[in-house]
């Protein structure tokens, strides 16, 4: 059964360690989404228990600053049961967050699971940019692939 939301999507951003790349992602979607006026219940989670608990990496912050939005309130979480329930369609950073996703998923889940950058044109089978062991600009570079990814769901939602 699906939680109670507002009408719109409900999308899970998943990576490995639900630090960078995820929640960069569910940021990039809830700028997109909320310039385009459209309602939508987004979060993020990783595949790792990690950081469960812990705020993204200082360097996403840092992206997420420069793009005008602040994730300092987020806290790192690892992917539930549950999950594969209350949201319409689970996003993954990476073939092995698919593939994890995947193993995890209950046999009547409702969620759909998708590579995150399936969704844009050209990008099929790619792997967002995982800048955690690399340097600081790593993490523009994740922005730009998570934007992309925000604004085809955007431009999907609003044609569909």
């Amino acid at each position: 059964m699906r939680a109670n939301r507002p009408d719109g999507p409900a999308i899970l951003f998943l990576c490995l360690g639900n630090i960078c790349r995820s929640p960069l992602a569910e940021a990039a979607a809830r700028v997109a989404f909320a310039n385009a006026g459209i309602s939508a219940t987004l979060d993020s989670a990783g595949t790792g228990d990690w950081h469960v608990g812990r705020p993204p990496d200082r360097r996403a912050q840092a992206e997420a600053r420069r793009r005008g939005t602040d994730i300092s309130d987020l806290r790192g979480r690892q992917l539930a049961a549950e999950d594969f329930y209350r949201f319409d369609l689970i996003l993954a950073a990476d073939a092995n967050n698919l593939r994890e996703a995947r193993a995890l998923a209950p046999p009547d889940a409702t969620a759909r699971l998708r590579l995150m950058l399936d969704l844009v044109p050209g990008r099929r089978g790619e792997s967002v940019t995982d800048p955690y062991y690399g340097a600081d600009d790593g993490f523009a570079e994740t922005w730009a692939d998570v934007s992309a990814v925000a604004a085809a769901l955007v431009a999907e939602r609003s044609s569909g």
